[in-house]
């Protein structure tokens, strides 16, 4: 078979393909077996259709099964003769398949760029530890007391914060006007309209008000976008928030803590936990970035605007969960890709220089490692492992679990040889 292949631009590549009149001769003898089985004419039985009249008859169907089995074969063929991985499907031009004669086509395709490694071993990188201050131990336990606050009735003027219970109607232009009783909401949260959410302030438990108001052009519900109307609110119930004495009964109420001497070292112990956490990342993210620094190689398009879609996919999904239809939103999805293109073309020259800096070094999870990760997730989901695994086999999941920890594993070798200044 002959293969010549031409640097395009960047990571593409023009491959020009030619397999022998032999390979071709089989792939379509093999192709009128295929066919004759499932062959049918009047006088004949299914199958025994004889093969000068499959050639007559279903000349179409034979070239088409030729096509389907010989191409993606020789193609594939052709990569591996020229040690190219491509990261996309081809662009087939100039195809000639004809019976007793050489296959050829021209395959323009984008493939994973050579790396030339340099240095990656013993990279400079600054990095400084920040212990967790008892500032930031307050603040998350002033937070667990607003988790634990409680509202109670209040005779006075409603101000921020406080939770509010209101009987509204909302009159839309153009439409039937709506009403709803009991309806609670925080002042100065911003889940109401900001009419509403000012207009509150100062009423007292009795007094009602009316506001106009206009939906945001951009708003969620494409049906009121830029519409206005006026809204009628009545104070049913003034709440204020009461928060609990941070003492020890706080202590004893979220659980097995003696005293609040015992939870503030709790809440220490799980900050200074994921405060190493994020210093570990920051540090791989340093020294990711120093390798990537000192190696310099294009990045297949291909695999940019997958990491892009990857990510606007995610995004759309986001919406689904809070109960929004993505397709009613007005996207601009060539800002999006400028926006996100950056983020994305460094996410795959991570992956590919770490990729490279794995095969150079041997470094591959082992089975027991992967077991043990299936395991994990297995547990965190409360599944059976077998089920687990199945799964993620189907889905080529367990292929993207192996490149994560050969990932991880890389990870720990490069910080673990940088100099950390």
């Amino acid at each position: 078979m002959k293969v010549e292949v031409e640097q395009i631009e960047g990571c593409k590549r023009r491959l020009a393909v030619e397999a022998p009149e032999e390979v071709v001769r089989q792939e379509w003898e093999r192709a009128y077996g295929r066919v004759q089985k499932q062959a049918r004419l009047p006088g004949f039985r299914k199958g025994h259709v004889p093969r000068s009249l499959v050639k007559v008859h279903f000349a179409d169907d034979v070239r088409r099964e030729v096509a389907e089995h010989l191409i993606p074969d020789v193609y594939r063929r052709a990569l591996t003769e020229a040690r190219l991985e491509a990261v996309d499907e081809p662009d087939l031009q100039d195809v000639k398949l004809e019976e007793g004669a050489p296959l050829s086509f021209v395959a323009v395709v984008e493939v994973k760029p050579a790396i030339a490694l340099g240095e990656y071993k013993g990279v400079r990188v600054q990095h400084q530890t920040k212990p967790v201050t008892a500032e930031e131990v307050d603040e998350a336990l002033a937070h667990m007391r607003e988790q634990q606050a409680q509202f109670r009735a209040v005779d006075r003027a409603a101000g921020p914060g406080d939770l509010l219970v209101v009987d509204y109607t909302l009159a839309l232009e153009g439409e039937e006007p709506s009403r709803q009783s009991g309806y609670e909401f925080l002042v100065g949260s911003g889940t109401v309209l900001p009419e509403i959410d000012q207009a509150v302030v100062g009423l007292r438990a009795g007094a009602e008000r009316q506001v106009p108001f206009r939906f945001a052009d951009d708003h969620r519900r494409e049906a009121v976008r830029g519409k206005s109307g006026s809204a009628t609110v009545k104070v049913i119930e003034v709440k204020e928030k009461v928060l609990p004495a941070l003492d020890d009964d706080f202590a004893k109420s979220l659980g097995e803590f003696a005293s609040l001497a015992a939870l503030r070292a709790e809440v220490l112990k799980q900050l200074e936990a994921r405060r190493a956490h994020d210093e570990a990342r920051a540090l791989q993210e340093k020294v990711v970035d120093a390798v990537l620094d000192t190696h310099a190689f294009t990045v297949p398009d291909a695999m940019v605007m997958r990491q892009v879609a990857h990510q606007i996919e995610h995004a759309r999904e986001g919406l689904r969960r809070q109960g929004i239809d993505p397709e009613r939103v007005p996207w601009d999805y060539t800002k999006m890709i400028g926006e996100l293109r950056p983020a994305a073309e460094k996410s795959v020259r991570r992956a590919l220089v770490l990729e490279a800096i794995a095969e150079r070094e041997g470094i591959a999870p082992s089975d027991a490692d992967v077991d043990a990760e299936v395991e994990r997730l297995a547990q965190a989901s409360q599944r059976p492992t077998p089920a687990i695994r199945r799964m993620m086999e189907k889905s080529g999941d367990l292929d993207a679990l192996r490149r994560g920890l050969r990932d991880r594993m890389t990870l720990e070798m490069l910080v673990g040889e940088a100099k950390i200044q």
